[in-house]
């Protein structure tokens, strides 16, 4: 297997593309980097097709990362990856949904998107199953999915999801478009992680063009995208609480969670600082007012946020609810390069401001929480962490954010571009193909790829009454899995 990675690694660049390199390999090395996947090596992270081939992306490949380009078959076939890691299962089957590229042996056939035809949920057996039916439509004010549960009494069996309701062709949108159009159209994949795919999209266009974008604005877009991170823990704090019957920790997190919210449309003229980072930099500057305000508001948070993790901690019918429910096993977690605080929660300690570094947080002093127990609990507890180094980053930030410019106008770039960006569900990637400044072709992928099969798992063995807590413990995205 190591020599066929140094194959891999003696190939060819495809000129143009950065910062790291993509190489056309035949079916035996495509084959072969799905077995060394299999064998547990390296981090399968995403799979896509375009007119040309289909395109693989990997996590500790020679160079960090790496993508692999496959030119399809006559009649658009290419081997399985899923035959031989699981993973590349749901990444296959929207490829034929979207490219048309067939995955031959391909473990699992059904169509993704196509909500036309009736859908074969997967079997289980034994005696005394019955399966519960829940959505696409539900109770509350959220996104569409459809939950079929498999159970012995109250115990669930199987999980599987159905997805695919919100499918809104946003990368077909974004072929032909222009840089700023296409900006837009990232940042409304997932609207809780809009900085964080704003600033995938552009550091992708930017590596694909050689663009240097000016220091100060590197360090607004972190600001910014510290701050979504912030709003969004504390929201996800309260409401893990609240499914666990715990409304008081809701409504004091949702508190916080507003000030945040408000303070970023005082600040940048956008709750949710949409359309505020684009390729060239960002589109608002911070004044020393909106600066003082920052730091009043980090205060804020300081002074009440310990008083809401000792509630968790010390409130025992959160503990009941949350400790060992909703177990995600580590190996479970390294197999599908789970980010976020659903992988960190479960031993995975994979960060992609600090495995991939990125201005400026190659510059800022920050710690990686990871925990092992991968419960309901574990995931609540990296959250908690997570805002205590977002409000350090914060203050790190406003006190060190440079003068200067906050914009480089990008040129007629023709290029290819990766780029992976630390959203506050884990690693947001992108990868974009541009010529004289129109977008030929973008994949977009959200961590929610990789997590959602995990619920699936996760669940598995608890009662349907835990669903809505081990559901909101991961909060995957509908609409940034769904595109």
């Amino acid at each position: 297997m190591t020599t066929l990675i140094q194959a891999f690694a003696a190939l060819p660049p495809v000129a143009g593309h950065g910062p790291w390199p993509r190489r056309m390999v035949d079916e035996t090395i495509w084959e072969g980097l799905a077995e060394w996947l299999s064998n547990g090596h390296g981090t399968f992270l995403s799979l896509w097709g375009d007119s040309e081939a289909v395109h693989m992306a990997l996590l500790d490949a020679p160079e960090g990362v790496s993508v692999a380009s496959l030119a399809c078959r006559p009649g658009r076939f290419f081997p399985s990856v899923g035959a031989l890691h699981p993973p590349a299962i749901r990444f296959e089957r929207a490829v034929r949904d979207l490219s048309g590229q067939i995955p031959f042996d391909a473990p699992d056939a059904r169509p993704w998107l196509d909500h036309s035809q009736p859908y074969a949920f997967l079997a289980s057996e034994g005696e005394g199953l019955h399966q519960i039916p829940v959505g696409p439509v539900h109770a509350g004010i959220i996104e569409p999915g459809h939950f079929r549960f498999t159970c012995n009494g109250e115990t669930i069996v199987r999980l599987e999801a159905r997805l695919g309701y919100v499918h809104k062709g946003v990368e077909a949108l974004m072929t032909g478009a222009n840089l700023e159009r296409a900006a837009l159209l990232a940042g409304r994949c997932s609207g809780d992680s809009t900085v964080a795919y704003a600033i995938a999209f552009s550091r992708a266009v930017e590596a694909a063009g050689g663009l240097k974008i000016p220091e100060r604005a590197h360090w607004l877009r972190a600001l910014m995208a510290e701050l979504e991170r912030l709003a969004n823990h504390l929201g996800d704090i309260g409401a893990v609480c609240n499914d666990a019957a715990f409304a008081l920790m809701l409504a004091h997190c949702s508190v916080l969670r507003e000030k945040v919210l408000r303070a970023c449309a005082a600040c940048f003229g956008h709750r949710l600082m949409m359309d505020l980072v684009a390729p060239g930099g960002v589109r608002a500057d911070l004044d020393g007012e909106a600066a003082w305000r920052l730091q009043e508001l980090m205060a804020s948070i300081r002074a009440a946020f310990p008083q809401l993790v000792e509630l968790y901690d010390s409130t025992t019918s959160l503990q009941d609810r949350t400790v060992g429910t909703g177990v995600l096993k580590p190996e479970l977690a390294r197999q599908y390069g789970a980010g976020g605080f659903v992988g960190r929660a479960s031993g995975r300690a994979f960060d992609a401001r600090r495995a991939l570094p990125y201005p400026p947080y190659d510059r800022l002093r920050f710690s990686i929480p990871v925990l092992t127990e991968g419960d309901v609990n574990a995931r609540v507890w990296i959250r908690i962490k997570d805002v205590e180094q977002s409000l350090g980053l914060i203050e790190q930030i406003l006190e060190r954010l440079p003068t200067g410019d906050i914009f480089a106008e990008p040129t007629a770039i023709t290029g290819e571009g990766f780029a992976m960006v630390e959203g506050f569900r884990g690693d947001v990637l992108v990868w974009v193909r541009v010529k004289n400044g129109l977008v030929e072709r973008c994949h977009l992928r959200d961590p929610s790829w990789l997590q959602w099969p995990l619920l699936e798992a996760a669940i598995q063995g608890n009662i349907v009454a835990d669903f809505p807590l081990c559901n909101k413990s991961f909060n995957c995205s509908y609409s940034g899995h769904d595109l």
